[in-house]
């Protein structure tokens, strides 16, 4: 979301008002963002205060005003992850969440299943990087800020990923196939 250079500046300025502005109008992405990858509306609004806290903390170190919605995504991002290391969880991703971004076809149903059944079976590093980088559309540079690992790691991970989904995708068809 573009925000107004002057209130974001306002805000990294230790305006109070500009920040809960900027917040009001993050409110719908950051929510849905965080019950996508924590699964409950308690946890979702529990990582949500946590990421304002820190953010209101934080913004005057923001040195980039144009680029607070990825800043901000970063932090909620954190944050779910926290939630989700202290509950021993991996990323959650669930089937009908993936159906969902696919058309309603019978066939394309069946690819997202054969989809969710191989992401389940990759490391939760590798499902965490294939997730931010193809449904969150975040840049290696950033899923490297979201995961604090260097970017040539995140670019191993996502390479190592899509070699093994391939692997378990085509296993799956041949199984598939026999089935049939």
């Amino acid at each position: 979301m573009k925000h107004d250079i002057h209130t974001v500046k306002k805000a990294i300025n230790g305006d109070a008002r500009a920040f809960e502005e900027l917040l009001f109008q993050e409110e719908k992405m950051l929510y849905y963002k965080a019950l996508w990858y924590v699964g409950t509306k308690e946890d979702s609004l529990d990582v949500i205060q946590e990421t304002a806290c820190k953010a209101f903390l934080a913004i005057g170190h923001l040195q980039k005003p144009e680029y607070f919605s990825t800043w901000l995504f970063k932090i909620l991002i954190r944050e779910c992850y926290k939630l989700l290391k202290k509950r021993e969880q991996i990323v959650p991703y669930e089937e009908h969440e993936l159906l969902k971004r696919l058309d309603q076809k019978q066939e394309k149903e069946i690819e997202s299943f054969h989809l969710s059944e191989a992401l389940s079976k990759l490391k939760s590093s590798y499902q965490t990087s294939i997730i931010l980088f193809y449904y969150h559309d975040l840049s290696i540079q950033d899923i490297s800020d979201v995961m604090e690992k260097p970017v040539g790691t995140v670019k191993t991970y996502l390479r190592r990923a899509k070699k093994q989904l391939k692997i378990e995708l085509e296993r799956s068809y041949k199984l598939n196939e026999r089935i049939s």
